[in-house]
């Protein structure tokens, strides 16, 4: 196995047990927050008033283009001269970066704290926990819909939080992690379709669009080999639902994991949110089912489990084929 292959191999568990010990802890200089500013001070340099479709759809590019390069270019070369100078000085900081794609523990601990309030009957905690982890209003959701958003949030953040980055860091390693780290910040900061970022977001959104293409859809398939081995969950019909519901989606990947998670847990999810006070509606995944109670959510926060752990050993054989090479 060559070199590169067999580290990522023991990389890749040892980050995922050091998010799994530590998760996010907010004291942590995380390097998203040191993302979001350069996106926020690399807009302000870029755009102007005057600017038409044109060039904000150019000045947006230059700044996706030049945060994703900027992170796999000067992430890659911190590890060289950290390995030159100690093979164990290299691992280690590699396991720490890799540790800082992976947002398994946090997503877990966010999603425990809302259920653990909805099942205290205490909605105004629920709402502010919630809205922590998604982008909808939150203010007027009852317990039903804060179950919803909940379900919605863990299937999607299975794939971009956990399974996508564990897919980079095998194949390119730290690397190609904070590259798609990058990516996914960037969608989450400008890749919207309002007004403002129709145009100068546009490259931001479409990139993450094509890095989460296999990600999305390998999580799909993992939640509906998880929901296997569950006796509150039905494979059949995630895969059913996977199958008829995926693509509906304005976003080529979104659905996917939602599609899948609604039929493994016979719950109806999309349907109207609230952005802003602007109402959105997003297609109806899995109709006909019940609506989403905080029993679902509880059971969809252990099929996410189940998937970050197929996610890991996933990750590892791809390393390890790839070292074989």
């Amino acid at each position: 196995m060559g070199g590169c292959g067999l580290r990522r191999v023991v990389m890749l568990p040892a980050a995922f047990l050091l998010d799994q010990v530590a998760g996010d802890p907010e004291w942590f200089p995380h390097p998203v927050r040191l993302m979001g500013l350069a996106i926020a001070r690399g807009e302000r340099a870029l755009r102007r008033e005057e600017q038409g479709p044109l060039e904000e759809l150019v000045a947006g590019a230059a700044l996706t283009l030049g945060l994703v390069a900027g992170c796999f270019f000067l992430t890659r070369g911190v590890l060289r001269f950290a390995y030159r100078r100690s093979v164990v000085l290299g691992s280690a900081l590699e396991v720490m970066l890799a540790w800082t794609c992976i947002a398994s523990r946090n997503l877990q601990q966010e999603a425990g704290s809302v259920v653990a309030a909805l099942e205290g009957d205490d909605l105004v905690l629920a709402r502010a926990r919630v809205a922590r982890i998604v982008g909808r209003d939150t203010a007027d959701l009852d317990a039903s819909e804060i179950s919803r958003a909940l379900i919605e949030t863990l299937a999607e953040s299975a794939s971009d939080g956990v399974v996508a980055p564990l897919f980079c860091l095998a194949v390119g390693g730290a690397p190609l992690g904070m590259a798609y780290k990058a990516v996914n910040t960037l969608d989450s900061m400008i890749g919207h379709r309002d007004g403002r970022y129709l145009y100068f977001g546009k490259a931001a959104a479409r990139l993450d669009d094509v890095a989460n293409l296999l990600p999305a859809r390998a999580t799909a398939v993992g939640l509906i080999a998880v929901a296997a081995l569950f006796e509150e969950t039905d494979a059949r019909a995630a895969w059913t639902t996977w199958r008829s519901d995926g693509g509906k989606h304005k976003s080529p990947n979104a659905g996917q994991p939602e599609a899948a998670m609604a039929g493994a847990l016979h719950v109806a999810l999309g349907g109207e949110n609230r952005y802003g006070g602007e109402v959105i509606v997003s297609p109806r995944m899995g109709e006909g089912y019940p609506s989403a109670s905080v029993a679902k959510a509880r059971v969809a926060m252990r099929m996410v489990a189940g998937v970050s752990l197929l996610g890991l050993v996933l990750g590892v054989v791809i390393a390890a084929k790839r070292g074989e090479r």
